[in-house]
């Protein structure tokens, strides 16, 4: 492909992403427009501060959940692969408890029922262990594609020429590991957010639950949904773009 095609790919790609988001705003503004009454953001102001710290906890809390997920599914994994068959099957029964669970479910009963019959009375905690609980296995299975992208001609390569462990992993395994990693990490990330908003069963301050306090006392309830459905796109959609600059970058 010459210089002049690329330039006229690349001309076409904006050109296009510029209409689809126009043609979206459009529609949004369409809908504004056709309703009975008037949009007004000016009653949230004064809630400024409460909806800042909604949102910051958010990603605090969801942050804490994808690492915590990350290693959790990482030892999921390790067992998933072990010799010893209780091991698979432990990790077999977790996942499929896991898959036919509501996330809604799961945080109530480690709020209500697991974190007392451990003496652990601290709702929030248990509820972000619960989200935790919940991405583990799907964790597990980034793991599992990732690892299973190195073939055994590679390791007998590595072998071949002598590799230490540490060069294994350093110059061969983790690049690897990481360029198929990065992507569904980060889609896992923007679904750990989005389910951080369950959270608000447990009355934590995050950004669902403080905007409904917001709704309560300004009364705008339509306006409050639009401002969160804004915030939690700000918070998930440059995440799509970094997964799939990291996964362009990596299949260079």
């Amino acid at each position: 492909m010459d210089l002049n095609s690329t330039q006229k790919n690349k001309l076409n790609n904006i050109i296009s992403y510029t209409l689809a988001i126009l043609t979206v705003l459009a529609f949004m503004v369409f809908i504004v427009l056709r309703q009975a009454t008037d949009f007004s953001f000016a009653p949230y102001s004064e809630y400024t501060s409460l909806i800042s710290k909604g949102f910051l906890n958010t990603i605090i809390v969801s942050i804490i959940s994808l690492l915590g997920s990350l290693v959790l599914g990482f030892i999921l994994y390790l067992l998933s692969k072990s010799k010893i068959k209780y091991f698979n099957a432990i990790v077999d029964v977790f996942t499929e408890i896991i898959y036919g669970t509501p996330l809604l479910v799961l945080i109530i009963i480690s709020a209500f029922l697991i974190g007392p019959a451990f003496n652990t009375y601290n709702r929030i905690v248990m509820g972000t262990i619960a989200l935790i609980i919940y991405m583990s296995p799907y964790m597990k299975n980034v793991f599992k594609s990732a690892f299973s992208s190195i073939s055994e001609e590679q390791y007998m390569a590595m072998d071949l020429f002598g590799f230490t462990s540490y060069q294994k992993y350093r110059y061969i395994i983790i690049p690897q590991v990481i360029r198929i990693l990065m992507p569904p990490m980060m889609n896992n990330f923007s679904l750990i957010i989005k389910g951080s908003a369950l959270l608000n069963v447990l009355s934590f301050n995050e950004l669902y639950y403080n905007i409904l306090l917001a709704q309560y006392g300004s009364f705008a309830y339509v306006e409050g949904y639009i401002l969160m459905w804004v915030l939690y796109l700000i918070i998930t959609i440059p995440l799509s773009q970094f997964s799939k600059l990291v996964e362009r970058k990596w299949s260079l």
